[in-house]
């Protein structure tokens, strides 16, 4: 009976342990897809061509959906006021990487070039020990569209290269892969080619022992509108978008074109969100990733009777403006009034990466704001340099400016004196200018006061465009122009 007993006992035994490793050995093959919510956290910035901050599902735009966005910003902290102090592509883009205004950098038009040694975002992280990388549209080195971006000092300290300088070709458009000089072309919609790319860094990237930094540069949803997949164009009718108050009726029937079309980039861009999300969450990266969702301008697409940025309305130069921030920082996700800013974008992800923020930058450190210690962002600038272009002629309303916005009104003063003064909470369409209403008299004075304050403390002495163009030495055509594209 005894070696019967122990026979039996020992088959059970071993039956037990057999499951116990089991279960162990499930327990180690799922640790990829457990939270990882120690260390210092990866940055991911998804950065968006010529999105303005009003067409999102959860900005309330009647035209589009965006699920996936929509999730994303309910776990952020958004700020619903932020701007593109200088709404054109490089001029955002070098401020987001240097944390400084384009008047310091330089950067105040297109197709320029950033200097070689400015203090970057990627050559902070990389002294930090992240690994560093950059996928899609670059427009920072200034030696013409569709060209190499070569390894090195070009590349502002990103590592890892799967980029352009600029095209607006999404169909098979053109990229550099790393250190390879040879032309290569996406297979298909770039915007989908570059999410799988960043997701193939992303999970190359989750066994390593150092963070990432990764910005994703798409390319839409800027012109051309009419370029998405079928099946997104499909999914919009001209006839029944619903216009914003302010396109004059001759624009009416050529802006919901134009607009159908946009909404296709920007409902392809929501999901190729919605794949990059899914992945942190199923490789456990989702709680220990900073993501940054922004734009580097707007669109006017018919507003005030025009198209594109550069313009201080509202359609051109706010931006959306999300930050995921992992819930162990004890942050409140939910809107925010401060009227973030393009310089701004740097020194808040150093900020919340316990990085030193260079001496270099001249943006705010958001930090602390998120975490309710401080007040800030009451007000911001907006600058324009030139006014001409393609698009932005003066016979289109064009001009050089600086304006300030505040969480209420947008105040621009041209060359000539004071042009527009809009209530942007009593008048969000800002269609009545206030600019030598008896009414708002005070009102102009006084914002006229903070332009003054912050033009003289930020060294501006708001000259002529062609004066600043002369000064960074950049190159003037015959007409008395600068060549310039949009």
């Amino acid at each position: 009976m005894k070696n019967k007993f122990e026979k039996a006992f020992n088959t059970y035994a071993l039956l037990l342990c057999i499951l116990l490793m089991a279960s162990c050995n499930g327990q180690k093959k799922n640790t990829a897809t457990e939270p990882q919510n120690t260390g210092r956290p990866n940055v991911l910035v998804i950065l968006t061509d010529q999105w303005r901050a009003q067409a999102t599902g959860y900005a309330g735009d009647p035209n589009i959906n965006t699920p996936n966005l929509d999730e994303l910003e309910a776990s952020s902290v958004n700020f619903k006021n932020a701007v593109s102090g200088m709404p054109v592509c490089s001029p955002f883009r070098a401020s987001l990487i240097t944390g400084q205004r384009p008047l310091t950098h330089g950067v105040f038009m297109n197709d320029v070039q950033l200097d070689t040694n400015a203090v970057t975002i990627a050559k902070v992280f990389n002294k930090e020990g992240y690994d560093t990388g950059y996928i899609g549209k670059w427009h920072l080195d200034g030696h013409g569209r569709l060209q190499n971006v070569a390894p090195g000092k070009r590349r502002q300290g990103f590592k890892f290269w799967k980029g352009n300088e600029c095209t607006h070709d999404y169909n098979k458009s053109v990229y550099y892969d790393n250190d390879n000089p040879d032309r290569m072309v996406w297979d298909g919609y770039d915007t989908f080619e570059q999410t799988d790319a960043t997701i193939d860094f992303v999970n190359n990237r989750n066994k390593a022992d150092n963070p990432y930094m990764m910005i994703l540069s798409y390319g839409t949803p800027h012109a051309p509108y009419h370029t998405a997949p079928e099946e997104y164009r499909n999914m919009f009718d001209p006839a029944n978008i619903q216009l914003r108050r302010n396109v004059p009726d001759s624009l009416k029937t050529q802006v919901k074109k134009d607009l159908a079309g946009y909404y296709a980039h920007i409902a392809a861009l929501d999901d190729m969100i919605g794949k990059l999300i899914t992945n942190l969450k199923n490789t456990g990266q989702f709680e220990n990733t900073i993501i940054v969702f922004t734009a580097d301008h707007g669109d006017l697409l018919g507003s005030h009777g025009a198209y594109k940025k550069q313009q201080p309305y509202e359609e051109s130069a706010r931006v959306p403006m999300l930050y995921h921030i992992p819930k162990r920082f004890k942050i409140a996700s939910g809107e925010q009034d401060a009227l973030m800013n393009s310089e701004d974008i740097m020194p808040t992800l150093l900020s919340l990466c316990d990085i030193e923020i260079p001496n270099t930058v001249e943006g705010l450190d958001y930090r602390s704001y998120m975490e309710g210690k401080e007040k800030i962002g009451d007000v911001t600038l907006l600058t324009c340099v030139q006014p001409f272009g393609q698009w932005n002629k003066v016979q289109h309303n064009a001009r050089e400016y600086r304006a300030v916005k505040t969480q209420q009104y947008t105040y621009a003063r041209s060359l000539n004196g004071p042009w527009l003064l809009f209530d942007n909470i009593n008048d969000p369409y800002q269609l009545n200018n206030l600019v030598g209403n008896e009414g708002a008299a005070a009102i102009q004075d006084d914002l006229e006061k903070i332009l003054s304050e912050r033009l003289k403390a930020t060294g501006d002495e708001f000259l002529p465009g062609l004066d600043y163009i002369k000064k960074w030495g950049y190159p003037i055509d015959k007409t008395g122009t600068v060549p310039y594209t949009n």
